[in-house]
């Protein structure tokens, strides 16, 4: 019975692989699109953009400091775009 079972797990994941190998890139892009849009609600202060959530978004500074260095360099810009705030 255990047999079967590891059998049919081996056969679903395999079959969940074979499903979702083509979709990999496109799911991986709209996650990194999400992420990008979401930096820049969250650094829009910082920008210029006037943000309404910028006193709920303040807390989030420390956690995303860290994916700020590549996130303006996907955007195009060679360095940080922020005045006094180095990361390169």
């Amino acid at each position: 019975m255990a047999l079967i079972k590891s059998s049919l797990k081996k056969m679903f994941d395999y079959y969940e692989q074979v499903i979702s190998l083509p979709h990999k890139s496109e799911v991986a892009r709209e996650l990194r699109d999400e992420d990008d849009l979401f930096l820049l609600l969250v650094y829009s202060e910082m920008l210029g953009i006037p943000n309404p959530a910028f006193y709920y978004t303040l807390e989030l500074y420390p956690y995303i400091l860290e994916k700020f260095h590549d996130w303006h360099l996907r955007m195009g810009m060679e360095k940080s775009p922020l005045t006094g705030f180095r990361c390169c």
